[in-house]
């Protein structure tokens, strides 16, 4: 079987769940004895093949069709959500050959181009909601199209031209990995093949780390409780209630220390958030790293120095950084958003506050690391779900058997 998957842009430096979903299941795909390589725009790098832990990633060129469209806001479009256009992309997927099916994680006039070559060549494709169509707020989606104010879009020519209104309508199955996203799918598109594909974890290499040495690196004392956070720096992922659950939790005698992980995709929100530590005092309390690469055994470490993993998110897809914790077996007190609550059990594997309550979320944080007990209790939990439940290979074999009963369907048509 030979699969192409469609993300709109692959790069170390900008990593997420999109990005670890998409490697993971293709390095699978390939030891299995498939063939798979991930295809997309050039979007924030300047290197147009290379190959990723065994995964063949090409890139190729593309565009805004906008006038006015300054340096600035490309770039700010290129880290999050815009809506861009290949001809290089449709050439590629036109000319690919021997392909059985194409994996699609985006949508708009890139999810158009996969649609119309698919129908060309008469092949079938599937599409992967990783959050961004059904299940988004609005002030989330907003920002999205920002950086293109006063700027002129042409773009809507061709993306009636590729069909982008019709990506969803014409896949041949859409899967989803939060369950409010599909429950949404499911009442929009009744007559379709819609299911649920959660994310995944490593389990094996998440299972051990040397949490003393990034305490080191990181001048953090060994007897300090690390508070880690792992996302995008960005407003989405609420950061800011993480600063200030700390000033609550050394407010009530808790020797602590915060740890924020991630890409960099809104620098005025890192500016805000380092605005805010200092207006707290947590200056020497607080470490911000802006990313790390995503096969680095310092994220690793980083999970194994941890006393307690915090998920603030405003909004959530699923959360893969929380089955991360657990396969490092720590606790995990997380946002009642999106995906989360459909696989965190509140008060069996996890800690669930309603989101932007940093009161509430500090007193969960409080409660755990205070307790060693129900520290215990909850990592212990969260390690055996991410087990049993969400393991890469098994999750990557659930894949196999839908691609394969999609393409002997599309055969039969």
């Amino acid at each position: 079987m030979n699969v192409i998957q469609v993300p709109r842009r692959f790069v170390a430096d900008e990593w997420g769940g999109t990005e670890t979903v998409i490697l993971e299941t293709a390095k699978r795909l390939i030891a299995k004895g498939h063939q798979s390589e991930i295809l997309c725009p050039i979007a924030l790098s300047n290197v147009p093949e290379e190959t990723i832990q065994t995964v063949p990633v090409r890139r190729v060129s593309y565009f805004y069709p906008y006038l006015g469209l300054s340096v600035h806001a490309r770039r700010m479009m290129d880290k999050k959500g815009g809506n861009l256009f290949s001809f290089a992309l449709m050439r590629r997927l036109q000319a690919s050959p021997g392909l059985d099916i194409v994996h699609l994680h985006t949508g708009k006039r890139l999810g158009g181009i996969v649609r119309y070559v698919a129908r060309r060549r008469r092949v079938p494709y599937v599409v992967t909601l990783h959050g961004g169509v059904y299940d988004v707020p609005a002030e989330e989606s907003a920002t999205w199209t920002e950086p293109a104010r006063g700027a002129f879009e042409w773009g809507k020519l061709l993306g009636a031209w590729v069909g982008a209104r019709r990506v969803l309508d014409d896949a041949a199955a859409i899967l989803c990995v939060g369950a409010a996203e599909l429950e949404a799918v499911r009442k929009k598109f009744p007559g379709k093949r819609v299911e649920a594909m959660p994310n995944g974890v490593d389990t094996s290499r998440f299972a051990s780390g040397d949490g003393s040495r990034f305490r080191r690196l990181q001048s953090i004392p060994a007897n300090r409780k690390v508070v880690l956070t792992v996302g995008r720096i960005d407003p989405q992922k609420n950061q800011i209630l993480a600063v200030n659950v700390l000033r609550h939790t050394i407010d009530e005698g808790v020797d602590a220390h915060l740890v924020l992980i991630g890409a960099v995709t809104n620098q005025e929100y890192l500016q805000q958030v380092e605005t805010e530590v200092k207006r707290l005092a947590l200056t020497d309390r607080v470490t911000i790293i802006p990313g790390i690469a995503s096969d680095s055994q310092t994220l690793v470490d980083a999970y194994h120095a941890a006393d307690i993993f915090l998920l603030p998110s405003r909004h959530e897809p699923f959360g893969i950084v929380a089955l991360e914790a657990w396969a490092a077996g720590k606790p995990v007190v997380a946002s009642r958003i999106g995906g989360i609550p459909s696989f965190v059990e509140d008060g069996a594997d996890g800690l669930l506050f309603t989101s932007g309550e940093s009161c509430e979320a500090a007193a969960h944080v409080i409660s755990v690391l205070n307790s060693p007990q129900l520290s215990d209790r909850l990592a212990g939990a969260g390690r055996s779900k991410a087990h049993a439940s969400y393991d890469w290979d098994a999750i990557t074999d659930r894949l196999i058997g839908l691609y394969e009963e999609v393409i002997n369907a599309n055969s039969l048509r």
